[in-house]
């Protein structure tokens, strides 16, 4: 059964009551779209903690919201909410343990927590689609956040007014900023984290697999030059490996973040893709016909890369049939949504028993093949296109794609696959030269500051921010704002983080530091995992984003302000940060490991090898509370010897112990640690994490 509590009366009635707390500015950003809210779920639960679950919506839209709130006397007068990357799903965050478990966490600071789908199926608004972007930018958002409050004034029978926090990563980190910039009394503020500026789509997308495709053969040694001891990245490169990977490098993406290649894919890229295609679709034939454009250099390594073969399609393989096959199941909508990583799975998708890949009649060339076009020629579908991620031999793997294209395919229809515009798209961020604050274009430019690259008639990046935040970030906002960025990042290009601060600075100007922080992580990139890849290089920044949360509502209401701004400068496109932790400041500790007193050996098999490692924290973030060792890269780190305080400076530790390794081999023995505030060593949030690597060749 449906119940309703009123909205505007209850502002209204608590306004007059003589509160002080509910503003007639509060009830002005009721919008009207929202008018009828209705409770469908109400009830105490006890997973993942004790707290009381609402669910509703609100009559005549999609919008549907979850509202998790804590017992009486553990509530302190706020919430926090999650903005997904896209409308999604209101109940996400359920099922969540530990470090990851956005419930537990919120409950047991005394906070309620809010989810929303977004606006849901309506509330996504591409470019294109003619959806009110603001709807699921912000609007469907606030609206939630604005009626929790009334749901806490029942629940908790007080006139306080709730105060209220949104954080989101990638998408939702557009649509955070776009909810606090453009509402007025919604949201106290933000934390938006790995964030992309107006210019990142298509762009850090295009630049990435442009490099992957000219560096494929040389990536090992690419890696091997930025680990300890390595040397330089560009030794053995020949003149195209050089400057495709001085300009990946150049646009901003990270150098370290190269060490997962192998399995970095295309990401996102695959659901912008057809977009761009629509956007401009002259630019497709100017790029192997017009000079300038990389496809009309007849010496490029592009025309080697093209593939246009055709075949016909010998056998329409199911998810079922996929393991007979030997085929790996295909990424699809829903294995993994909600995430700063993962949100653009949920975008589309087959289901049931469509077809995940084809067999055809002959064997295609799969040679660093990245991506391109399955074109059909006869049948129901004759005339469409479906993207192909993968080949693998006489097999095409399919990526997400359009069921209702996939259900008119039949067996023996004509297709061909041709990879020529997914090779165009490689470099179009050339042709997409920005204004002169992205200096990660300067590359494109000549001494004058004109494009030395043809341009396309629009920016395509603006058009899709807009299409997530509703508007172009401004800098302009009410409240305060943590933002953070993770320094290997390969999805959102760490200086973009400064591209915003930019823009707060230009609003705030001299007294951006009352309202504004900015927090690196190093380490880390950008999924919000707890586990986001290779123990041994990466660490989870959730922790970091939980204490920026507990300290974004400390400094609202308390007026506490937060450790200092990460110290750091943009060299070439890249974040430069100072090596210890009083440089560096922020409030994630620096670790530097050594073996032998060095950050590279050649050591003797069953001799000891000594390791001494310092931890040094930034001031006033709290003390270490664990550190382990993974010695031989196996991805479980044991117990570490005992913390060893360096003089009388708390905040700076040793640790000293001994290793010996039994098999010849090379080694990246690695040292994680992690910090936490008040010095818990039983909490399994707010753990700020960091690691130290060294290299020992072991003869």
């Amino acid at each position: 059964m449906k119940k309703y509590y009123s909205t505007l009366g209850l502002y209204l009635l608590l306004v007059m009551a003589g509160a002080g707390r509910v503003s007639a500015q509060h009830i002005a950003t009721q919008d009207t779209m929202f008018k009828a809210p209705y409770v469908d779920i109400d009830e105490w639960r006890d997973k993942p903690v004790r707290h009381h679950y609402v669910h509703g919506g609100f009559t005549g839209t999609d919008t549907r919201f979850s509202f998790y709130f804590p017992p009486k006397e553990k509530y302190q007068g706020h919430f926090f909410q999650y903005i997904t990357p896209v409308p999604d799903n209101e109940n996400l965050s359920q099922g969540a343990t530990g470090e990851g478990d956005k419930i537990g966490f919120s409950v047991t600071k005394g906070a309620y927590f809010i989810e929303t789908n977004g606006g849901g199926k309506f509330g996504a608004g591409m470019p294109g689609s003619g959806i009110d972007a603001t709807i699921g930018a912000y609007r469907a958002n606030a609206a939630c956040a604005q009626y929790s409050r009334v749901v806490a004034a029942h629940m908790y029978g007080t006139q306080q007014r709730p105060y209220g926090y949104a954080f989101g990563g990638s998408g939702g980190a557009y649509r955070t900023i776009g909810g606090i910039e453009n509402t007025g009394g919604v949201w106290d503020g933000a934390v938006p984290y790995v964030l992309g500026s107006p210019m990142a789509i298509p762009n850090v997308f295009t630049v990435r697999i442009h490099a992957m495709r000219v560096l494929h053969d040389k990536f090992p040694q690419i890696v091997d030059a930025i680990e300890p001891g390595g040397g330089d990245m560009f030794a053995s490169l020949n003149d195209e490996e050089k400057k495709a990977l001085t300009e990946v490098t150049k646009m901003g993406f990270p150098p370290k973040a190269w060490f997962a290649y192998q399995t970095m894919g295309l990401h996102a890229f695959p659901v912008l893709y057809p977009g761009v295609a629509m956007a401009d679709a002259t630019y497709f034939n100017n790029f192997w016909t017009v000079p300038g454009y990389l496809g009309a250099d007849a010496a490029s390594s592009v025309h080697k890369a093209r593939i246009q073969q055709s075949s016909k399609i010998k056998t329409i393989i199911t998810a079922e049939l996929a393991t007979k096959f030997g085929l790996s199941a295909p990424e699809t909508a829903g294995q993994a949504r909600g995430t700063a990583d993962a949100a653009w799975k949920s975008i589309g998708g087959a289901e049931g028993a469509m077809p995940v890949a084809f067999q055809l009649e002959n064997t295609l060339p799969d040679d660093n093949y990245l991506g391109g076009d399955l074109i059909i020629k006869s049948g129901a579908a004759a005339g469409k296109k479906l993207f192909v991620p993968h080949v693998s031999g006489d097999k095409i793997i399919l990526g997400t794609t359009d069921a209702k294209v996939l259900a008119q395919i039949k067996q023996g229809d004509e297709v061909m696959l041709d990879n020529s515009d997914f090779l165009a798209a490689q470099t179009y961020h050339r042709h997409q030269v920005p204004g002169k604050e992205y200096h990660s274009w300067d590359q494109f430019r000549d001494s004058t500051g004109k494009p030395i690259y043809p341009q396309r008639p629009m920016l395509l990046g603006p058009l899709f921010t807009k299409a997530a935040s509703g508007v172009l970030p401004s800098g302009k906002f009410k409240g305060k704002v943590i933002l953070l960025g993770s320094l290997w990042d390969s999805e959102a290009f760490p200086w973009q983080q400064d591209w915003y601060r930019t823009k707060v600075k230009e609003n705030f100007g001299d007294s951006i530091d009352d309202h504004f922080r900015i927090w690196f992580t190093d380490h880390a990139n950008h999924g919000d995992y707890v586990v986001p890849g290779d123990p041994g290089h990466l660490v989870s920044y959730l922790g970091v984003l939980q204490q920026a949360l507990l300290d974004l509502s400390a400094w609202v209401e308390k007026g506490i302000a937060p450790p200092a701004n990460t110290n750091y400068k943009v060299v070439d496109g890249q974040i430069v940060l100072p090596t210890t932790a009083a440089e560096r400041k922020g409030i994630q500790a620096t670790v530097m490991v050594k073996a032998n007193g060095k950050e590279s050996i050649v050591a003797d098999k069953n001799k000891p090898v000594d390791f001494t490692a310092t931890i040094d924290l930034p001031t006033n973030t709290g003390g270490v509370v664990s550190a382990a060792w993974d010695f031989e890269n196996t991805g479980v780190f044991t117990a570490a010897e005992k913390l060893i305080p360096v003089g009388k400076a708390a905040s700076c530790l040793a640790l000293k112990t001994t290793h010996t390794f039994g098999k010849p081999g090379t080694y990246f023995p690695t040292l994680l640690i992690a910090s936490q505030r008040q010095g818990d060593t039983k909490t399994s949030y707010t753990l700020i994490k960091n690691l130290g690597r060294v290299r020992v060749v072991v003869k």
